[in-house]
């Protein structure tokens, strides 16, 4: 989203036609000369290019959930169904925590994976914020990001406290209701220094510094109350060790957290690339690389698991060559290098080393919970790397002796992006609202019930009922098929018909690097 974008190419859009010339001639040779693989011409980096029509029309509707989602006193509300909710969050301690977004079906407000919506919109607007502004779609990105930010920093009241949860889930979801009539009490659940909470403090520390970096050219002030929240974050995380999971034991239930070492070494390099201070490089190289990384063994990124997505950022690093660095952290950096392309090599469906977790369809397949979260975050990722191998002239990834080109990673994310807007077995745009047969009885509470029905708490009619909700949750993700491609449209079956607003962010990444041909920036703001 940088105006400067385009200054620093392979060698200079400015000389494309030149240039365009030598990689033909080189991709020629190279074809030639080895047999492994097909090779594809290496697009130059520069300005986003022709815009493709499907990927435009997804990106607008899937950045339409982040509105539905929204708590708190709703600004120019274009949604005809929701109003203001969640007025007096966080009255009791003082505070307004009003804003926000509730996180799927129903009416928590959980702060990890809010906290990784937040980190994972920041990142898609940084690598692809022009392609998102070509369509007209960036200001609403920023929108639904500022809104999550904004209800981070009054989260974060003093140094060593976050609150981390709004709402009892329990009672929550003893109800069926809207969430313009809740009544219900809704406590605050908070991390300090007694109840640690690394994991999910470190998580937010992530997102306010790629918040930071996001908001840097846009409003300063703002951009500098993120980043001193995030370092904030990120000292009591790191010194008050201990997983936010083990302190308060009824997020097991929810969103349980297997580990805390990944969001460290995510949040660090987060506030490396905001504040490009050397000591938190060496944190996540020199002295928690070995620990921390689980460096050469491919992992699955989602909103628990922060290890590929490091990986993957810390190759931009290394690529671009943009930072002097000492001897060992270059050689970390190589290690977290070494095993993003492992990751990207698992993916490519023909790779020595590709997983066999797919579906007959095509789709990459890892849990029957929530499926298309994996596939949908490994697609993102392999896009970026895609663009960071652009930028970088890198030509090729090796898997197991075997070549690869960027554009096979791009395939890659082609194929997963295009099954889960219809290109599958049932024929089924995944994606709520897109094309002209999607899912109809999505699992939440305000798509499921009109807006002038008056149900209290016990509204488990408009549940149970068999007919097509009455209102459109436009944009949301459901979780997505079984491993056998097929999917059952019903609002009880939550572990399909439910979406998900981090599930949405990663979508938004990925569709907007393939709106148009694309390459990204060599350095954040």
């Amino acid at each position: 989203m940088v105006s400067s974008k385009y200054s620093k190419g392979c060698t200079g859009w400015l000389i494309v036609a030149a240039v365009a010339i030598l990689v033909a001639v080189a991709a020629v040779l190279t074809i030639k000369e080895k047999h492994h693989h097909h090779r594809d011409v290496l697009p130059v980096p520069g300005p986003p290019g022709a815009i493709d029509k499907k990927y435009a029309d997804a990106l607008a509707v899937a950045l339409q959930f982040f509105q539905i989602q929204k708590s708190g006193k709703l600004v120019d509300n274009k949604i005809s169904w929701r109003g203001d909710s969640a007025l007096d969050d966080g009255k009791e301690a003082g505070l307004d925590l009003s804003k926000g977004m509730y996180d799927s079906g129903d009416h928590i407000k959980f702060g990890f994976p809010m906290a990784y919506t937040a980190t994972l919109l920041s990142w898609s607007i940084l690598e692809y914020g022009d392609q998102m502004d070509v369509v007209n779609q960036l200001q609403i990105a920023l929108d639904a990001l500022k809104w999550i930010t904004d209800y981070l920093i009054n989260a974060h009241p003093s140094d060593n406290v976050l609150y981390i949860q709004v709402g009892d889930p329990d009672l929550d979801h003893k109800c069926w209701e809207r969430p313009e009539t809740m009544a219900e009490k809704r406590p605050l659940v908070q991390v300090n220094k007694t109840a640690p909470g690394t994991d999910v403090a470190a998580e937010t520390s992530a997102a306010m510094a790629a918040a930071s970096l996001v908001f840097k050219n846009i409003n300063t002030t703002y951009s500098d109350l993120l980043l001193q929240h995030a370092q904030k974050l990120f000292t009591f995380a790191d010194t008050y060790r201990g997983s936010y999971s083990v302190s308060i034991p009824k997020v097991q239930n929810f969103y349980n957290s297997t580990s805390y070492e990944d969001e460290l070494l995510w949040a660090a390099s987060w506030l490396f690339h905001a504040t490009r201070d050397k000591t938190y490089l060496s944190y996540v190289t020199v002295q928690h690389g070995n620990a921390f990384a689980d460096w050469g063994r491919p992992t699955w990124f989602s909103w628990d698991d922060k290890r590929a997505g490091t990986q993957v950022l810390l190759s931009r690093i290394k690529l671009f060559g943009s930072h002097q660095s000492s001897n060992a952290e270059m050689k970390g950096l190589q290690l977290y290098r070494q095993t993003a392309e492992a990751v990207m090599c698992g993916l490519l469906p023909d790779s020595p080393t590709a997983t066999f977790s797919r579906t007959d369809g095509g789709l990459v397949w890892v849990d029957q919970w929530n499926a298309l979260q994996h596939p949908v975050a490994a697609s993102f990722l392999a896009i970026v790397y895609s663009d960071y191998m652009l930028t970088s002239c890198t030509p090729e990834l090796q898997c197991s002796g075997k070549t690869y080109s960027p554009n096979d990673l791009r395939n890659f994310a082609v194929s997963q992006a295009d099954y889960i807007l219809g290109n599958n077995p049932m024929k089924l745009s995944y994606l709520v609202g897109y094309g002209t047969s999607y899912p109809q009885q999505v699992h939440h509470r305000g798509a499921s019930i009109p807006a002038n029905a008056k149900t209290g708490c016990d509204g488990f009619q408009w549940l149970n009922s068999t007919k097509s909700n009455p209102n459109v949750a436009l944009g949301g993700l459901v979780g997505g098929p079984f491993k056998n491609d097929s999917f059952i449209d019903s609002r009880n079956n939550s572990m399909q018909t439910e979406p998900s607003t981090y599930n949405n962010a990663v979508l938004v990444g990925l569709l907007s690097g393939l709106v148009t041909t694309s390459s990204v920036a060599t350095s954040f703001p």
